[in-house]
């Protein structure tokens, strides 16, 4: 159940409480608490966690006989337990007594997160209660929880009690239970008057974790505090009758050894604590802190109530939960799972592709430490690209904490039980993202310190790692790309070499010959100087950059006979899938690769894909900038051409990635609008309306699926894009969402947008400055600050 701020779950369902964890998570881009049960412990029904931004720790295992490392985004010491009990019968839970109310409610406006109760125990007890918790997005390294419970029925003893637990391991994902997670080591317990600690260290990484807590009550009851050799805690005991209810609030504190500005972490947590305010206080900060964040990010959708709105806010807050203000202080990428599980062991993928577009028109300082992230580990993708006897930089597939290549290389299927070869890490494509996303923050904020600082530097190194991977074909007299894997993932290779990789993915060398351009056109927009330092210092020569516009020209493109463009060379010669057998044999088949293998086949032998990867060149590029690519290249596009590809992969995409729906959206909006919009509802609703039985959320959200439901909104139905120092607009609104308001910042100018089936308006806050270049509609527009510029839509 959801209203445009607040979303509810009501009951208690122990088969879906996994997934309402990971949605009911409370965070601040520097830390988040998945929304579990207060003091409930990992199982089939739970999996409480607390995971730090950048914090990771490397395991060793033998798998099928083989040594695999894995390194995980690590679970810390549980801050949240906080308990009830009766007289001297056990703790509480939903699962231990009869449940007679039970709800959670996410105040997405203010972050936090309420829980009211009502159990029964065995003896016929009732005790209702109210819990609320919040993770501070006023100060990154706090957290509130207040806990208010009754005695309904019954006189005698209360027990409460608050806890730091160090009993904890990763476990939240099924399929990697049988692998290493115990990541702490040297755990440490103190306790001192209301202050509890757990400090640890990871097994590998050697990053120390502080966890600090300071529970008080309302009464004058003493705390009776014990530890163990992992936990520590302290119990109350009141004396209660029928209506007495009794408060307790806690405050914790988390630090770690890689945060900026501290000597220490137990030190640290220990001072933050000390200096904390009550919860009260610490709550009202945390409440300013989110109205700021939503006066920058609100997207208002004016549409019919079929919880869009809702939605829209729901995926805005995680994203904002996973990555804030906080993290321009601390060295982490965008988690492809946010902070809210274990799914992908946190790894950093490419889904920065689908989140910068949100926070650059937002907060553009939030992208421009994040993608500081990709430049630091530029010196691991020198020497991956070196080691694979290319030059320039190759980016790993998945990042963790220092920038080498994370990928699994072994998959374990759950439908048949086998590892199976994994070779997605041939996704060399993810150079490309990251070159992308920094070309498109300097066209979107016109940052040229950046650019000539860091940019520059990883946009070359991507584009020089290409033009060494990309081949001479005498035969065709084109340049080829041999044994990659493009986003769809399904074919990582051929029928007879399915891990080898396969060749020429239209989308992979269709975005190198782009980057290529582009990074001609990025050592031209530096300063003379810098441009010298930077040539210099890489040693680029002239006839590099020959050799790059060749490429530019004559990068290998693969077409059916009929003009579809080919996802790879190769694919339209594999089989063609049984559809309507498989969808009325398994209804759900969105993991098809996962299904033929427990058959005894292979995806990589069939024309299916988890994600048509030739239609994320419609997302990435404007249509023009697309058409101007390939008719370099010497293959015009034309409007047929484009229409037949979508059609034909549309009905060959069994919509394994959560990113699919985003991409469809995006290349049936000119095409097909009604059918668009039908995607653009899939993809707002891709983590909360999840089945509970198929459902991956339980594991943790999908950032790029959420950041990308928003984006289709604020740039594909909009049409809005940035070149050459000029805000474009091109919008395809359909009349059933109504009116579009949002704020926008671009260069140094806050903007409102406002966009309907009417047509466009753009008003320039009051300021100082020469103004916005607005383009829609085929009219350029100067608007100056204060001014408001209308573009009627033509025949309105």
């Amino acid at each position: 159940m959801m209203n445009d701020w607040r979303m509810r779950f009501t009951g208690y369902d122990p088969l879906d409480e996994r997934r309402r964890e990971a949605l009911c998570t409370v965070g601040n881009g520097y830390f988040a608490t998945r929304g579990a049960w207060a003091g409930s412990v990992a199982g089939d029904h739970h999996s409480p966690g607390t995971y730090l931004a950048g914090y990771y720790n490397r395991l060793t295992d033998e798998v099928d006989g083989r040594t695999v490392q894995n390194e995980s985004l690590v679970n810390l010491p549980d801050w949240l337990p906080l308990t009830v009990a009766v007289n001297d019968g056990p703790w509480l839970t939903p699962d231990n007594s009869d449940v007679l109310e039970h709800t959670e409610e996410l105040d997405l406006r203010r972050g936090v997160l309420t829980r009211s109760f009502r159990l029964r125990d065995a003896d016929g007890r009732v005790v209702a209660g109210v819990e609320r918790r919040f993770a501070s997005m006023a100060d990154p390294h706090l957290a509130g929880q207040s806990l208010t419970v009754t005695a309904e029925n019954w006189t005698g003893q209360l027990r409460l009690a608050t806890t730091i637990s160090g009993e904890i391991r990763n476990s939240g994902v099924e399929r990697y239970r049988k692998l290493s997670g115990d990541h702490l080591t040297d755990i440490e317990t103190n306790l001192q008057g209301e202050t509890l600690l757990v400090a640890a260290t990871t097994r590998q990484s050697r990053s120390k974790i502080a966890v600090a807590s300071r529970t008080v009550a309302g009464s004058n009851d003493k705390w009776r505090g014990s530890r163990s050799a992992k936990s520590v805690s302290s119990e109350l005991v009141v004396t209660v009758s029928p209506g007495r209810a009794v408060t307790v609030e806690k405050v914790a504190a988390i630090y770690g050894s890689r945060d900026a500005g501290i000597s220490e972490p137990v030190t640290a947590a220990l001072t933050a604590l000390d200096a904390a305010p009550g919860f009260d206080e610490l709550l009202d900060a945390h409440v300013l802190a989110w109205s700021q964040l939503w006066r920058r990010f609100d997207v208002d959708v004016t549409e019919p109530a079929d919880g869009m709105q809702a939605a829209v806010r729901l995926n805005l807050f995680h994203l904002l939960q996973s990555v804030s203000p906080h993290c321009a202080n601390i060295d982490a990428g965008v988690p492809a799972r946010g902070l809210h599980g274990e799914a992908y062991r946190g790894h950093i993928f490419w889904d920065e592709l689908f989140v910068f577009p949100v926070l650059t028109l937002r907060a553009p300082a939030l992208t421009r430490a994040l993608l500081l992230y990709r430049h630091r580990r530029l010196p691991a993708a020198r020497r991956a690209a070196r080691e694979a006897g290319f030059r320039g930089a190759m980016y790993p597939w998945q990042s963790g904490s220092d920038g080498r290549e994370e990928s699994q290389r072994l998959h374990l299927n759950p439908l048949s039980g086998r590892w199976t070869e994994d070779a997605t890490f041939r996704q060399r494509h993810v150079g490309l993202a990251v070159a992308y996303t920094m070309w498109q923050y300097v066209e979107t904020t016109g940052d040229r310190e950046f650019l000539a600082d860091h940019g520059a530097e990883v946009i070359i190194e991507v584009a020089r790692f290409f033009a060494s991977l990309a081949r001479y074909d005498k035969a065709r007299d084109r340049y080829v790309i041999r044994g990659v894997v493009g986003p769809d993932e399904f074919h990582t290779g051929y029928p007879d070499r399915p891990a080898e990789g396969i060749d020429n993915n239209a989308y992979t060398n269709v975005m190198a010959a782009w980057l290529l351009g582009i990074a001609a056109r990025a050592l031209e927009a530096l300063p003379v100087w810098r441009r010298s330092e930077l040539t210099e210092a890489l040693g680029l020569q002239p006839q590099e950059l020959n050799h790059w516009d060749d490429l530019t020209r004559r990068m290998f493109v693969p077409f059916h006979d009929d003009g579809v463009i080919s996802q790879f060379e190769g694919y339209g010669d594999l089989a063609e899938l049984d559809w309507p057998h498989y969808r009325d044999r398994y209804g759900d088949i969105r993991r098809m690769d996962r299904i033929l293998e427990a058959e005894g086949h292979d995806v990589t032998s069939y024309q299916v894909s988890k994600q048509a990867d030739v239609l994320m060149l419609l997302y990435l590029l404007p249509r023009q900038e697309l058409h101007d690519v390939m008719h370099r290249l010497g293959y015009p596009l034309s409007a047929d051409i484009i229409r037949r590809t979508v059609d034909y992969y549309l009905t060959r995409t069994c919509h394994g990635s959560s990113l699919s729906a985003i991409v469809h959206a995006w290349g049936l909006t000119s095409l097909a609008p009604d059918q668009a919009l039908s995607f653009l509802h899939e993809a707002v609703h891709s983590d909360l309306g999840d089945a509970v039985q198929t459902s991956t959320t339980a594991e943790g959200i999908h950032l790029a699926a959420m950041a990308g439901s928003v984006d289709l909104i604020q740039r594909c139905f909009t049409g809005l894009s940035v070149s050459r120092d000029v805000l474009r607009f091109r919008p395809r609104w359909p009349s059933g969402l109504g009116v579009l308001r949002m704020p926008l910042w671009y260069r140094e100018y806050r903007l409102t947008v406002e966009v309907s089936a009417a047509g466009l308006v753009v008003s320039v806050d009051q300021g100082s400055g020469r103004g916005v270049t607005v383009r829609c509609y085929g009219h350029t527009r100067l608007l100056r600050p204060g001014e408001t510029g209308t573009w009627p839509a033509p025949g309105s």
